[in-house]
């Protein structure tokens, strides 16, 4: 079964919602908000490719936290599969925190 657009904008506000409940270990705000998160792209067979980085290459939870994410999106409603692709390019910056990151950070 093909998806909508309009589905395939559900599946994609779903999969964001999922994503917001995932945290950095050492920082109390979600990966999304946080900018770890690049891309999100569905495929109208409900397939899904996360591009996304880590605060630094030696992140604690380098093994651990795609294997969270890619799980999380797999149990979103419409997603037939998930793959995750870490990145480093380019290099995770505070400035890609969010507005509402940075006030959770006393940073504004």
């Amino acid at each position: 079964m093909k998806y909508t657009d309009e589905q395939i904008a559900d599946i994609g506000d779903n999969i964001i919602r999922e994503l917001k409940t995932i945290f950095d270990p050492e920082i109390p705000v979600d990966i999304y908000e946080l900018g770890l998160v690049y891309d999100v792209q569905i495929s109208d067979d409900g397939d899904v490719v996360v591009v996304m980085t880590l605060t630094s290459p030696n992140c604690p939870v380098a093994e651990s936290l795609p294997m969270e994410v890619e799980e999380k999106v797999k149990s979103v409603d419409g997603v037939n599969s998930a793959k995750i692709n870490l990145t480093f390019e380019p290099t995770w910056t505070k400035d890609m925190m969010s507005e509402e990151a940075r006030f959770e950070l006393g940073m504004l």
